[in-house]
């Protein structure tokens, strides 16, 4: 039997197990940095088959790597396993919590590092028969969703000696993920003032909400001179508790993006002024606790025409009718014109013309080719952080129905159902297939290490983090 065939076997035999380990995650979904059920329920798994386990990557508690092999080349797996505040959802096409404002996995983790786990473990399944050498790794990675796990590990240099990374995200349709990301600074800007009763002396007092609302207002006149595909967004988290009070505290929270890194330090920059500027003008103190950074994703065109290649093989996904009608369900609950954007989007990551009546199709089974200029994505993930630091690619397969809008509950229920269990599946192969080549194939890996070492052009990777920082 070829290595090819044995991972596949190994998958295959163990379908129902990984279904049942995916599901349990889902039943048992914890936020960011919290994720003690599924970083542990991966891990034992691991460490049952024979894989080194470390714990704490990156100063996480629920991070860990799992390790089997000796030697070169390491490929590394990419595996997340965060829920979502506010998501709990039963497995249901109508709006129903299992827990009213409790956590679900609402962008398909439980799928995620469940399918990561299983390339790794049929490639090691391979290896030991073949002899094949060479080094694999599982990386859990926590916190994704706050943009904290991957830029924490990565500045504590968890990547730096991987010859590729591999990785994927669940999805609407199967294709290779190969446009660029934004950049994005996460921050917190605090104002400190003094308190007073607002009816009676406000003279006495100084408002830190008026060092927010003075600060806000200043980058709403940034956004004029600032790249027109960067985005500024936030949120007061905190602003005062009564309006006879002059408030003491208020924070603001801000998301900053743009399609280079050194766009979002220079915005960065800038925002720091306008907080000082506010600070000034109300009379106020103020401080930035810059909470997370990540980079503009580097795709690697090698390892992204190597994932198609492996999941055209495959392309073993098929829906049953239950499970068509299902997604059928859970659409007619999307907002309007959720369906026609998902159609939308596929379309342009895609190179061939898509048929019109493919929007009818709830679920997506046929394997797409990627286009090769794919346009910027508004997202931000810290995949991007280890893409500057070795040759990454990842690809997304169909777990929910088309149009689903990410983040939801319809996610949710999808991600629990048969449906994410297939594109699961299928990932699992895909990734292990690509995998096999990268460890026995010296050439691709050498061409990947090449467009890599163009496309950074000189640049290298400088964390976004201060030393200092901890994960949050």
């Amino acid at each position: 039997m070829s290595a090819k065939a044995i991972i596949l076997e190994h998958i295959n035999q163990n379908d129902e197990e990984l279904a049942f380990i995916a599901k349990e995650i889902w039943d048992h979904p914890q936020v960011a940095l919290q994720e003690e059920f599924a970083s542990k329920l991966l891990a034992d798994k691991m460490a049952a088959d024979g894989f080194d386990i470390t714990w704490g990557a990156g100063g996480m508690p629920t991070a860990f790597v799992a390790e089997w092999g000796s030697g070169s080349p390491v490929i590394g797996f990419l595996g997340e396993y965060d829920a979502l505040p506010g998501l709990s959802q039963e497995m249901s096409s109508d709006r129903s919590p299992i827990m009213e404002g409790g956590p679900g996995h609402g962008c398909g983790h439980n799928l995620f590092g469940t399918a990561c786990m299983a390339s790794v473990m049929g490639q090691k399944a391979a290896m030991e028969r073949e002899g094949i050498g060479g080094t694999i790794r599982f990386y859990g990675c926590p916190a994704e969703e706050t943009l904290v796990g991957k830029t924490f590990m990565a500045r504590d240099g968890a990547f730096d000696d991987l010859d590729a990374a591999i990785t994927w995200h669940p999805g609407d349709n199967n294709l290779t993920w190969n446009g660029p990301t934004m950049a994005m600074n996460s921050f917190r800007v605090s104002f400190y003032g003094v308190a007073a009763h607002a009816g009676a002396t406000p003279w006495l007092g100084r408002s830190a909400l008026d060092g927010v609302m003075l600060m806000d207002a200043g980058v709403n006149y940034m956004r004029e001179h600032v790249p027109p595909e960067s985005r500024i967004h936030s949120v007061v988290t905190s602003g005062g508790q009564a309006p006879n009070v002059v408030p003491a505290f208020a924070q603001v929270w801000y998301f900053v993006r743009a399609p280079e890194r050194a766009q979002v330090e220079e915005m960065y920059r800038w925002m720091g002024d306008i907080a000082q500027g506010a600070a000034l003008m109300s009379g106020t103190r103020h401080e930035i606790e810059l909470l997370s950074g990540c980079y503009n994703m580097l795709p690697n065109a090698v390892i992204s025409d190597l994932l198609h290649q492996k999941m055209a093989e495959v392309d073993d996904m098929r829906f049953t009718e239950q499970e068509r009608q299902f997604a059928r369900d859970l659409q007619a609950t999307f907002p309007d014109g959720s369906v026609q954007r998902g159609y939308d989007w596929a379309q342009q990551f895609t190179s061939v013309r898509l048929d019109p009546a493919e929007i009818d199709d709830p679920l997506w089974e046929r394997v797409l080719p990627p286009s090769s200029s794919p346009p910027l994505m508004g997202g931000s993930t810290e995949v991007a952080d280890v893409s500057w630091i070795t040759p990454t690619a990842q690809i997304t397969t169909t777990c929910w129905p088309l149009g689903t809008p990410g983040h939801s509950w319809q996610t949710v229920a999808s991600c629990g159902s048969s449906i994410g269990a297939k594109g699961m599946i299928l990932a699992a192969k895909t990734m292990g297939l690509a995998g096999l080549d990268l460890l026995t194939q010296p050439q691709l890996l050498a061409s990947a290490r090449a467009e890599f070492d163009a496309s950074r052009a000189g640049r290298v990777y400088v964390s976004p983090l201060p030393p200092d920082a901890t994960p949050q």
